[in-house]
């Protein structure tokens, strides 16, 4: 049988797949809000359906302009033909230049910049460095192996509950980062295969962000709107009751029926050498005397040879040559180290006068302990790295960096021939070999993730407890309301960087500018939704097709449909267009909409069905070795699980 499901593993199956995903998601959205055009919702006459501020709107062409514009906005998100941060800033560009629809100028175009939400989230990445740098979540993350020992479901428990915990009060992203090489190392220290570990790890670190409001950027979003609409923002602990339970669902599964479902791709007894199959693709070579590459050097040799294949390492008298080798000139006798296939290395042989050493094995000990300083490491591509979209040949990456890409690792597939032409995407694994200063700047950039930690990195230990005293000071004016979040934010900031927590020429590092500008560039189109009328149009249409559902049912339905959409747009593009909506759909009920923008909100920060549904979900990709049906199996008994939960404790907590 045909499995349709194999269609949407885009990472794995290259790159005409991903376009047939990407299609079917435009499609899917977008024959949604083309739905919504037909005329009748708001005409119809409802039982449940109360006298909403907004029952007297009808389609007109501003709505139906609007309509359109979302359609193009979503197309693009999905699409991404180019960075989702410069589409962001189109949109307010295009609703400006809709005004006569739109009603947006270039004050309300602008004022996603300035917003509350966007500050305060730039002020948090930075908030969350300073804790990063302290070494602080690196500590708890060495316990957990004494605490675990070699136990599976002790090790998924506590992984789960204190990612979940520490990113209920700093980014996530930062929190998955560290976890991800203290995870790997203590999987293969274990015996437990690290595919068992890292989608316990991302998953919760989301459901953790639902404990407070600082926990996630989408929590700051969706308060920032509901205050707008019905006055009523987020406190810092407004739904923490509900937060603690989700949390303690996502464990609870995790350590039984998704533990059962948790693949283990990546053997823990494989080393470097057989978990990249690099027997195959790594061969010794002796340079004869009439050999047309004696005197010439490297960089020349790689480009004449038009072959797949990298130099690794010179041997030349008992002496070793790494990277960077472009200038180093070929003699006879030297014995060079070759990553390339087999049928590669015979036409190099056949053409070049070199003489394969037959009796030359590549072994654990050479890769793990490469001589000379050189080490062997494992990065990760994450989302919105400046890497992705681009192949290793565009960023000059081997010359950039001085160092030698090995293989790649897309989910569960391994490429090791023409890697300098593959595109790189979130969630891909290099394997490296470097040397100490090109180790030293990966750890400082964001654009990758160091996935198998070979050292430790030196962390400013001392400040610990002042870094931990100034996230309390932030949340603790945040919670009296003494002083506005977002001043609180931006006095911690100074703190951290005054006394020292936080470097000046880290701040600029710390913040993800995709993640600001995003948010700034959707802010106006909601505001652009709420001013056509658009959102209650929708609200009804939304009512419509929910046929009578009572309001518990509708409360559900919000949840399971912005949890859909938050898998193949981004969740802060989900709360945007569906917290409006919301609030229309239950003011025109006749009931209390705050419940609904909690559904919306939640919904947005636990999509759990592809690995695009959070960013974090993409940063375990490789490293897991997952495909797609791996996010979806463990994925959807999740989300109905917690579309239950989500709901029912709406409902306990807050009443509808």
């Amino acid at each position: 049988m045909f499995d349709f499901l194999h269609l949407l593993d885009f990472r794995e199956t290259g790159p005409t797949y991903k376009l047939v995903y990407k299609l079917m998601a435009v499609i899917f959205l977008s024959s949604l809000l083309i739905i919504t055009l037909m005329p009748g919702a708001v005409q119809a006459e409802e039982p449940d359906v109360g006298a909403g501020p907004g029952e007297e709107a009808a389609l007109d062409i501003d709505i139906i302009v609007m309509i359109a514009y979302i359609i193009i906005i979503l197309v693009l998100f999905i699409l991404e033909p180019i960075r989702l941060d410069l589409i962001a800033v189109l949109i307010p560009v295009g609703l400006v230049f809709l005004n006569p629809w739109t009603g947006i100028g270039s004050e309300e175009a602008l004022s996603g910049f300035s917003n509350s939400a966007t500050i305060t989230v730039l002020a948090m990445f930075i908030l969350s460095e300073g804790i990063q740098k302290s070494g602080l979540v690196q500590i708890i993350g060495d316990k957990i192996s004494r605490i675990t020992g070699g136990d599976e479901v002790k090790q998924i428990g506590v992984i789960s509950s204190l990612s979940g915990t520490l990113a209920g009060f700093i980014n996530n992203t930062p929190v998955v980062a560290i976890f991800i090489p203290m995870v790997t190392d203590l999987a293969r220290s274990t015996n437990i295969s690290p595919s068992k570990l890292l989608i316990p790890l991302s998953y919760a670190s989301t459901m953790g962000g639902m404990l407070t409001l600082i926990g996630t950027a989408t929590n700051l979003l969706a308060s920032d709107i509901s205050d707008r609409l019905i006055d009523r923002p987020f406190n810092m602990f407004e739904f923490t009751h509900l937060g603690v339970l989700v949390l303690i669902t996502g464990v609870i599964y995790f350590v039984t029926i998704g533990r059962k479902l948790l693949p283990d791709h990546i053997k823990p007894e494989e080393g470097l050498v057989e978990e990249y199959e690099m027997e195959e693709f790594m061969a010794e070579v002796i340079v004869e005397k009439n050999s047309p590459l004696v005197g010439k050097s490297v960089g020349e040799t790689l480009r004449e040879s038009e072959l797949d294949m990298d130099l690794m390492m010179i041997t030349r008298g008992g002496e070793q040559f790494i990277e960077p080798l472009q200038a180093k000139s070929i003699r006879q006798g030297d014995r060079l180290v070759i990553r390339s296939s087999r049928d590669t290395l015979m036409q190099l042989m056949n053409r070049e006068g070199l003489r394969f050493r037959a009796d030359y094995q590549v072994s654990e000990d050479q890769l793990e302990e490469p001589p000379r300083g050189q080490k062997l490491v494992e990065v990760v591509i994450p989302n919105g790295s400046y890497f992705a979209d681009q192949s290793l040949a565009d960023v000059n990456f081997s010359e950039r960096y001085d160092t030698c890409v090995m293989a790649v690792r897309r989910g569960s597939e391994l490429s090791h021939s023409s890697l300098d032409d593959i595109v790189l995407h979130p969630g891909d694994v290099l394997l490296l070999l470097v040397n100490d200063p090109t180790l030293k700047r990966l750890r400082r950039r964001r654009d990758v993730i160091v996935a198998r930690e070979m050292e430790k990195e030196d962390y400013r230990r001392e400040k610990i407890p002042l870094a931990v005293a100034i996230l309390a000071g932030v949340v603790a004016f945040g919670v009296t309301g003494i002083v506005p979040i977002v001043i609180s934010a931006l006095a911690g900031v100074l703190i951290m960087v005054v006394t020292g927590c936080v470097e000046p020429t880290e701040i600029y590092e710390a913040v993800n500018w995709e993640i600001i500008f995003l948010m700034a560039g959707l802010i106006p189109l909601g505001t652009a939704m709420e001013l056509t009328g658009t959102a209650d149009y929708i609200a009804g249409q939304f009512l419509l097709l929910a046929g009578g559902l009572p309001p518990l049912g509708i409360l559900a339905l919000f949840y399971l449909f912005t949890s859909l959409v938050t898998n193949v747009i981004s969740n802060r593009g989900s709360v945007v267009m569906m917290v409006p909506v919301a609030v229309d759909a239950a003011l025109r009920m006749g009931a209390a909409p705050f419940p609904f923008v909690l559904a919306v909100t939640f919904g947005a920060s636990t999509a759990y069905l592809t690995p695009v549904g959070n960013q974090v979900h993409l940063m375990v990709y490789g490293p897991g070795g997952y495909d797609f049906m791996d996010y979806f199996k463990v994925g959807l008994p999740l989300q109905l699980l917690l579309a239950a939960v989500v709901s029912l404790g709406i409902f306990f907590f807050w009443g509808i």
